[in-house]
């Protein structure tokens, strides 16, 4: 489904009835990502799938998409859709977002699940491989995307989940030059949001791995005991979804169904 917004399209899909689930993916994904989940968790519950800003079937917004930007895109859809409550499961920049969105809309959430994503800012190392990044893309945005998709998985799994990691780098070439851009400078100025993880309003969940390539995993395990909140641990990579699919499924299941 498709939501006119400044003048944009923000594509969406919107199953099921029962209590509200918003999934939302990852830089250089899209909400294709969520679909061997659907008919799972589309028997008891109503899920909204939304293509952020720049990525998937959804127009890029200006230069920058910051997360509090694409915030406000999200909660178009649920506005549009009369949606009051929901429980947000994010993947890695999907969780920045769901994250600046509990921040303007604290009563407006069930449950928050930081799926391979962190509450805390950029370091300043890390912000300049965002600028290395942006360069890389400007020079060759496609060999930027192959080697960013393979090097999100674990060093074991590149081989076992390779018919995966094709198909998702087939999905990520479609992103847009401004879209990746966009969502790396978006990224870059993110506050730290840790605060949230803390609050009494909002059940939180984080979904951390052990070789996650990207994220710090003790640093990841030091958030969550700082918060005081539920982790649900995995062997692999960043791709949790994928690599870890069965039982990320359940954890899922579990926390909703909680």
């Amino acid at each position: 489904m498709i939501l006119e917004y400044k003048g944009i399209n923000i594509f969406y899909k919107d199953e099921g009835k029962g209590q509200v689930i918003v999934l939302l993916h990852g830089f250089l994904e899209n909400s294709k990502m969520w679909d061997a989940f659907l008919p799972k968790l589309t028997q008891k519950n109503r899920v909204v799938c939304i293509d952020l800003l720049g990525h998937g079937q959804t127009d890029c917004l200006g230069y920058i998409h910051s997360m509090e930007l694409m915030a406000k895109v999200v909660e178009a859809v649920l506005n549009h859709l009369k949606i009051k409550q929901s429980i947000f499961i994010g993947h890695s920049m999907g969780a920045y977002v769901a994250l600046a969105f509990a921040e303007k809309n604290p009563n407006a959430l069930d449950g928050l699940c930081l799926m391979n994503s962190t509450a805390d800012e950029d370091s300043k190392e890390r912000k300049k491989n965002r600028d290395r990044a942006i360069l890389a893309v400007k020079q060759n945005h496609k060999m930027f995307i192959r080697l960013a998709i393979s090097n999100l998985f674990s060093p074991d799994n590149r081989t076992t989940f390779i018919e995966d990691i094709k198909q998702i780098t087939r999905e990520a070439l479609q992103t847009p030059l401004q879209g990746i851009v966009a969502a790396l400078e978006g990224m870059k100025i993110r506050p730290n949001r840790e605060v949230i993880l803390s609050s009494k309003k909002i059940r939180v969940m984080m979904i951390i791995s052990k070789k996650d390539p990207v994220l710090d995993y003790s640093l990841l395990v030091l958030q969550a005991k700082k918060a005081n909140i539920k982790v649900v641990e995995f062997p692999d990579g960043h791709m949790s979804h994928i690599e870890n699919k069965s039982d990320f499924l359940q954890q899922i299941m579990y926390f909703v169904e909680k």
